[in-house]
C-alpha cells in the first residue's frame, strides 16, 4: 500500500518564488522522508511513500508548508500499487535528450533514434522527466561505455543501466534498496533486451570485491554523504562517478566528501538548481 499526498500550492502575489520552485523545494525535503515519486503538476506536487514509511507528523512540520508567502493544501490518499498505472498513463509524456535518446511509455510510437529505451515507472523514480535523471542521461550519452563495467545505485526504474547497456556495457550491476523498484528494473531491463544487467535489491552493503569503470549515483544528498566512501571501495584509478539528487547549493559538500576520498571533478551540469556531477579516481 503507498500514501499519496497531494499539496496544492496557493502562491501570494507579494512572494518572490513561483509554485515550481516551491515543487522542487518540497520534492528535495520529502525525500529525505522517503518519498519515493513525484509527480508534479502547475500547481499541485503528488507525493508517494510507501505506508509504513509515512510520517504524518514530519510531514505537516516542514519548514516550508509554514512559509507566509503562500498557502499549501494538503490532501492524503492511501492507494493500491497496482492503481499507479493508470495515474502514470494519464500524463507520461515521452521525453527527448541530446537528439540521442528518448525514453518512453509502451504505449508510445518506436522512435528513430539511438537510442529508444521503453520504461514502465509504476512506483519507481527515473523515468527522465526529473532534472536530476535528464542530466544523468546527458553525462552517459558523452561518456564511451564500450566493454566498461557499470554500477547503477539507486537505479528506480533501470533507465540509466539500461542506457549503460544499449552504449555498450558489458558487465552492469544495479542495485536499489526498494524492493517495488528492484522489481520494476528487472521489468524493464528485459523489456528493453538488457537482460545482461544484474539487478540486486539491498543498498551500499551489497557491493563487494568487483571494481567498476562507471558508478552512477542518483540518491538524495544524506545517503550520497554516508555511502560515497562505499562507492569509492569498489573504484579504480580512472574510475568514473556521476552524482545527482541535490540542489547546486550542495555542490560544496559532494565536493569536499569526493575529494576526501581521492576523486576530482571533470565535469558538471546545472538544471532548475539542481546539480549533476561527474568525477574521476586519482
Amino acid at each position: 500500500m503507498y500514501i499519496e499526498v497531494c499539496f496544492n500550492i496557493n502562491v501570494l502575489d507579494s512572494a518572490e518564488i513561483n509554485s515550481q520552485m516551491v515543487c522542487e523545494i518540497l520534492v528535495a525535503e520529502l525525500g529525505l522522508l522517503n518519498f519515493e515519486s513525484f509527480v508534479k503538476n502547475d500547481d499541485s506536487l503528488h507525493a508517494y511513500v510507501q505506508e509504513d514509511a509515512y510520517d504524518e507528523k514530519a510531514v505537516k512540520d516542514l519548514y516550508i508548508l509554514h512559509n507566509p508567502n503562500f498557502e499549501i493544501k494538503i490532501e492524503v490518499n492511501s492507494i493500491e500499487q497496482q492503481n499507479w498505472n493508470a495515474e502514470w498513463e494519464k500524463s507520461f509524456e515521452q521525453i527527448e535528450v541530446g537528439g540521442k535518446c528518448v525514453v518512453r511509455a509502451p504505449f508510445h510510437d518506436k522512435n528513430e533514434v539511438e537510442y529508444d529505451i521503453v520504461i514502465t515507472p509504476k512506483m519507481s523514480f527515473g523515468t527522465g522527466h526529473h532534472e536530476t535523471t535528464h542530466q544523468m542521461i546527458s553525462h552517459i550519452l558523452n561518456l564511451e561505455m564500450k566493454s566498461k563495467s557499470v554500477l547503477d545505485m539507486g537505479c528506480g526504474t533501470g533507465v540509466l543501466a539500461i542506457i549503460a547497456a544499449m552504449k555498450g556495457a558489458d558487465f552492469i550491476t544495479a542495485i536499489d534498496i526498494d524492493e517495488w523498484a528492484y522489481l520494476n528494473t528487472i521489468e524493464n531491463t528485459l523489456e528493453n533486451k538488457c537482460g545482461h544487467v544484474i539487478v540486486k535489491h539491498g543498498g551500499a552493503e551489497l557491493l563487494g570485491n568487483d571494481s567498476f569503470d562507471f558508478i552512477f549515483a542518483n540518491i538524495n544528498l544524506n545517503i550520497l554523504l554516508n555511502d560515497m566512501s562505499a562507492y569509492s571501495n569498489v573504484m579504480h584509478s580512472g574510475s568514473k562517478i556521476i552524482f545527482s539528487g541535490f540542489y547546486t547549493s550542495d555542490i560544496p559538500l559532494i565536493d569536499e566528501k569526493a575529494e576526501s576520498l581521492g576523486m576530482y571533478s571533470i565535469g558538471k551540469t546545472e538544471k532548475n538548481r539542481w546539480a549533476a556531477l561527474l568525477y574521476q579516481m586519482r
